[in-house]
């Protein structure tokens, strides 16, 4: 039987940590910012830009098999600071070698910003946790996708719908039963996709004069990956 949560399971938990990642990314770069800016940040403001992400798998004895994906893209536009977080987590218990369980989670998040970012808080993180469960199946990997250019850039409508034929692929590899090396290595080719995606995006963009003349600021794909 195959188990998977509906999205606003996930509302609580994110409701804090979006709160959380407020309070890190304004505390960090107050020092940093302009007079009277720090005084002026707050969530959703035009200072400040917020993305949060979570896939959460959890697998036991009722529900053996247990799948979850997030394929999220923020494009957050000019921002004195930003604060992304993304987080794959899959657990597997109290299941047994004769009928053992598979959980797994698999989380992209893809974020833009255009401009020169004074502070850049990110964090990508993964768990995957086998609780008395031997035999048992469990994989998390979490995908962040940073682009930052100093020129106005936003996602064309060509690119987004490849951004969604990509997403319908990841959820259908976190379904599938295939051995988890099999999916750790289709994971970090989908991966590889997003990112020829992205960077062909950029070249693509039209190009202004960037915000600091001064500053070799040069448009990036930042790939960060963690999985366990």
């Amino acid at each position: 039987m195959t188990h998977r949560k509906p999205r606003t399971g996930h509302g609580g938990r994110r409701a804090a940590r979006f709160g959380m990642l407020v309070a890190a990314c304004t505390a960090g770069f107050a020092t940093a910012s302009p007079a009277g800016a720090a005084s002026s940040v707050s969530t959703g403001n035009r200072y400040v830009g917020i993305a949060v992400d979570e896939a959460h798998a959890n697998a036991g004895p009722r529900h053996r098999f247990d799948y979850d994906d997030e394929f999220a893209v923020h494009e957050l536009g000019t921002r004195l600071g930003v604060g992304a977080r993304n987080r794959a987590v899959a657990r597997s218990t109290g299941c047994s070698l004769d009928n053992p369980c598979r959980s797994v989670a698999l989380s992209f998040q893809v974020v833009t910003v255009t401009g020169t970012i004074t502070r850049l808080n990110a964090a990508n993180t993964s768990r995957a946790v086998n609780d008395h469960c031997d035999g048992c199946q469990t994989f998390a990997g979490a995908y962040q996708f940073i682009v930052s250019t100093p020129h106005s850039f936003t996602l064309s409508r060509q690119v987004r719908n490849e951004l969604a034929r990509l997403e319908r692929r990841l959820g259908e590899l976190e379904r599938s039963r295939e051995p988890i090396s099999t999916v750790r290595t289709r994971a970090d080719s989908l991966a590889a996709e997003v990112v020829n995606l992205l960077r062909g995006a950029l070249a693509a963009a039209p190009r202004s004069e960037a915000v600091n003349p001064l500053q070799n600021f040069r448009p990036t794909v930042t790939l960060r990956r963690h999985i366990d």
